[in-house]
């Protein structure tokens, strides 16, 4: 999960109020519950040491949410008499209103909380070009139209000689469009920053288009079932399988992301030969780590005991310490206790690493119970024993 989107809390010093929260039905009685829930959160906060101010931005803030058709939620982060930031979730918080008070945000929650799966670009395609829509976490958005060539577009049932090569030129202009839809396409994946790229429509001209498709795109790629192009695209169950087949495809990126992760987490916490360790796991090992600004991608258990444990931070991301005294040698002379996942995923987003929840694969028989140990582990940018790497202090987990 990206999470430069918090960067604005991260800049601030605290303490901060963290709030998850189920944004209200549209049901008659939600008025009067939500309010409840509002006003039982703010005394939470204050019993937990919020200043006034905080926490009546709080409460203001949670009284104005806006009803919703269906469950979902909201997180507030606030500080100093002002919510900085309120992102939406995709669901409410199990069990209620959750409410933290500390010197940094609690931010962990986002991991499983949030739409997490990434951005993809739909295709609706027939053999004249293609209309491209971008759905994530936003919902969707229309972002373009491709329009193809305006040659023949229609076969005719004779076998003569002229239609024959009538049928040809047919077939040359379905190709070429076929590839300027493909080069529309990696130029919007490119601007949109999509991930994912769904091909819905003509089944013949997304099977051309997919093949024409620049191989970084076509390894992106999936073909649907449903979806149609144009005026005729009024069938609802036809656009309700394919938002499920998009959200699938979504869903399965995930997956399949958190589990290449995972693997390269298991190998690399094993030595080298030459006695190099490309992973860490354990608070120490972490802390370690985010002060050397050496976490590529930083893996949370949410259910893990290390998450709660205690370090000590000072106010730049990798003033962070196992022990208080040892941060005054890192500049600051003023430590305060902190939650090590808060502390760790503030370093994290500040040197622009991964953070990954592997609830997805937690349970999966496959997965060695436990891992990463204590919940909290790391793929670093260079090994232990070894130099860093060119370009390493910034990007993704290594290959």
């Amino acid at each position: 999960m990206e999470l430069g989107f918090l960067s604005p809390i991260f800049e601030r010093p605290g303490p901060w109020a963290s709030v998850y929260f189920e944004t209200p039905l549209a049901t008659e009685d939600a008025a009067a519950r939500h309010g409840l829930s509002a006003r039982e959160a703010c005394e939470q906060l204050k019993s937990q040491g919020a200043d006034d101010r905080t926490c009546r931005a709080v409460y203001d803030a949670l009284v104005a949410l806006p009803r919703t058709a269906r469950p979902a939620g909201r997180a507030l982060f606030a500080t100093g008499g002002e919510v900085v930031l309120d992102p939406a979730l995709a669901a409410p918080p199990p069990g209620g209103p959750q409410v933290f008070w500390g010197p940094l945000p609690h931010t962990t929650p986002l991991l499983d909380l949030m739409d997490t799966a990434p951005t993809c670009l739909v295709a609706r395609i027939d053999r004249t070009g293609a209309d491209l829509e971008l759905h994530g976490p936003f919902g969707s958005r229309e972002v373009g139209q491709v329009q193809g060539e305006e040659g023949p577009l229609h076969m005719t049932p004779s076998d003569s000689w002229n239609e024959r090569h009538f049928q040809n030129s047919v077939e040359n202009t379905w190709d070429r469009n076929a590839a300027i839809i493909a080069e529309a396409l990696r130029t919007h994946r490119k601007e949109t920053g999509a991930e994912l790229v769904v091909l819905a429509g003509d089944g013949r001209e997304c099977h051309a288009v997919q093949d024409r498709l620049a191989p970084e795109v076509r390894q992106a790629s999936v073909l649907a079932r449903h979806g149609v192009r144009g005026a005729g695209r009024n069938q609802a169950r036809s656009e309700q399988m394919l938002a499920e087949e998009v959200e699938a495809a979504r869903a399965g990126y995930v997956h399949r992301h958190t589990a290449e992760v995972m693997e390269r987490f298991q190998a690399r916490r094993v030595p080298t030969d030459d006695g190099r360790v490309g992973a860490a796991e354990g608070v120490p090992a972490l802390v370690d780590a985010a002060r050397e600004h050496r976490i590529a991608a930083l893996l949370v258990r949410p259910d893990g005991p290390d998450l709660h444990r205690e370090v000590w931070v000072g106010e730049g991301p990798d003033q962070v310490a196992v022990r208080r005294s040892d941060v005054q040698y890192l500049g600051d002379t003023h430590p305060v206790s902190a939650r090590a996942d808060d502390a760790l995923l503030r370093a994290a987003v500040a040197t622009g690493a991964e953070v990954i929840s592997v609830r997805p694969i937690a349970d999966e028989p496959d997965t060695p119970d436990g891992l990463p140990v204590g919940g909290l582990g790391a793929l670093l940018r260079w090994p232990y024993g070894g130099p860093p790497a060119e370009g390493s202090t910034g990007g993704a987990a290594p290959a």
